[in-house]
This record gives C-alpha cells, sequence and structure tokens, in this order.
C-alpha cells in the first residue's frame, strides 16, 4: 500500500474508534475528558501519520503528527477548552466569574459593575469587559449566546421582570453593535426567580442583580 494510503487508512480507523467510543455532546462526562479522548486519539493518529512522513527523522515526525492530530481530534472540547483559556484572561481584574460545566461557558457579571441601581443603561466601567467579549465572539464563533438579566426581589414582580429584560437586551445589542452575529444572540429576562443568595442582606441582594451570559455550541457543531 503506497505511504499516503496507508496514513490515511491509519488515521481515518483510529479517529472513527474515538468517535464510536465517546459522544462528545455526552455532558455526564466532564469536558476535559472528552478533550482528552479526542485529542489523545487525534494525537495517537497523527504520531502514526507524521513518523511514516518523516522517515528521516521518525521520533521528531511522531512529535508533529501527534501535536497537529491531538488539536484536530479534539473537536468542540478542544474549541471550548481554548476560548474559556482566553475568557479567563480578558475578564481576570474585572470582576467578570468564567464558569464552564462540560460545553457550556457561562460569565457572570455583578450588578456593580453592569448598571447602574434601577438602570439598563450599561455603567462606563461595563464598557471595556464588554468590547473584550465582543471581540472573543467575533473569534469564537461556533457557539449561540443568551443574554440573561437577574435582579433582586426590591420592588414589584413586574418591574423587576420588565427591567431584567431590558438589561439583557442592553448587553446584547451593544454586543451586536460590535460585530457579533445577532443570530446567535439571544436574551430572556428572570427578574428576581433565580437568586443565587438571600434577598434579606444587602450583600445578597448585590449578588443577585446579575447578568449572566451563556455560550452552547450551535447546532451541529462538533
Amino acid at each position: 500500500m503506497p505511504r499516503l494510503s496507508l496514513i490515511a487508512a491509519c488515521s481515518a480507523a483510529l479517529l472513527l474508534a474515538g468517535c464510536a467510543s465517546q459522544n462528545p455532546y455526552d455532558q455526564s462526562a466532564p469536558s476535559s475528558n472528552r478533550t482528552a479522548t479526542y485529542g489523545g486519539l487525534g494525537a495517537l493518529a497523527g504520531a502514526a501519520a507524521g513518523a511514516l512522513i518523516n522517515h528521516d527523522n521518525r521520533g521528531k515526525g511522531a512529535l508533529i503528527g501527534a501535536a497537529v492530530g491531538g488539536a484536530a481530534g479534539a473537536g468542540y472540547g478542544y474549541y471550548a477548552d481554548r476560548q474559556e483559556a482566553e475568557l479567563r484572561r480578558q475578564m481576570q481584574g474585572t470582576g467578570v466569574e468564567v464558569q464552564r460545566q462540560g460545553d457550556v461557558i457561562q460569565l457572570i457579571m455583578p450588578g456593580n459593575i453592569t448598571f447602574a441601581t434601577d438602570s439598563a443603561e450599561i455603567a462606563n466601567s461595563f464598557y471595556a469587559p464588554l468590547n473584550n467579549l465582543a471581540n472573543s465572539f467575533r473569534q469564537y464563533n461556533q457557539n449561540s449566546i443568551e443574554v440573561v438579566g437577574h435582579t433582586d426581589s426590591t420592588g414589584s414582580h413586574s418591574y423587576n421582570m420588565s427591567l431584567s429584560q431590558r438589561r439583557a437586551q442592553s448587553v446584547a445589542s451593544y454586543l451586536i453593535a460590535q460585530g457579533v452575529d445577532g443570530s446567535r444572540v439571544s436574551t430572556r429576562g428572570m427578574g428576581p426567580d433565580q437568586p443565587v443568595a438571600t434577598n434579606a442582606t444587602a450583600e445578597g441582594r448585590a449578588q443577585n442583580r446579575r447578568v449572566e451570559v451563556t455560550l452552547r455550541p450551535l447546532p451541529g457543531v462538533q
């Protein structure tokens, strides 16, 4: 069998085996495990191909092939790992918290940096983090962007529902104005219905006044 055909056959067999053994959207497995599974299989295929291609220095060829194959084989898990790391770097020191669960990345934006009390107008201190997010969302365009507004329980429920929706829309509109594809963006206002702390204290209410941005893989992304 010609060398290139042998390489292709080996690589395809290894990658297909990985696809059969692990569902990339299986939320029961941590994202790091899925990335490791895909990346490991891709690296194995790449190492085999690299060793065959670089017959003068099979060790070096295997290392290069493993690096390239690992990145390609990891799929969305590897993509999300890179995006998460970039977001953590960009949000450091801004007060925005980055969380990760499986293929879902969430950004928690506390009320003290987002909006003034009883306002849906973006605070001056919030523009820099939003500009960084817009840059990231333009670069990493394989996920949907859901913006959800939350309030504390002060005031009427209907007013808080309206305020939280207006705040979510303000964030979404700004991101779209900075070049983020609007078809990826959706908004919701949850008002006081999903508190993360008690509303009995000022500190707890401050935690509940927040905006959350949730990134999920777009349909068909693997």
